[in-house]
């Protein structure tokens, strides 16, 4: 591995993800994602040059339906299971800061 992983890059990526981890859970996180990280580094060392690149390792191929129009869900129906709504829009709490 070019760089160790450290308790820093680990909160680095968590306040990335905006997670809030406790030190337990850093220190787990830290050993946990290291191991992960030196397996994919353990696979690097496997000679590919003869497997041709694929995105999946199952052959498979998207089913498309035709996009026809279709009744749209009634409002009231939309907002029936939402926690939080003025009867018109859903309400989310914002989670992105301004400026």
């Amino acid at each position: 591995m070019a760089q160790p992983l450290t308790k820093e890059i680990v909160t680095k990526v968590a306040h990335l993800a905006r997670l809030k981890l406790t030190d337990g859970e850093l220190d787990l996180f830290t050993t946990q994602l290291g191991q992960v990280l030196g397996y994919v580094e353990l696979l690097n060392e496997l000679d590919t040059s003869a497997v041709e690149p694929m995105a999946h390792v199952a052959d498979i191929a998207n089913v498309f339906r035709d996009d026809e129009l279709q009744p749209s869900l009634p409002r009231t129906a939309a907002l029936s299971n939402s926690p939080k709504t003025d009867g018109k829009y859903f309400i989310v709490p914002q989670i992105l800061e301004e400026g």
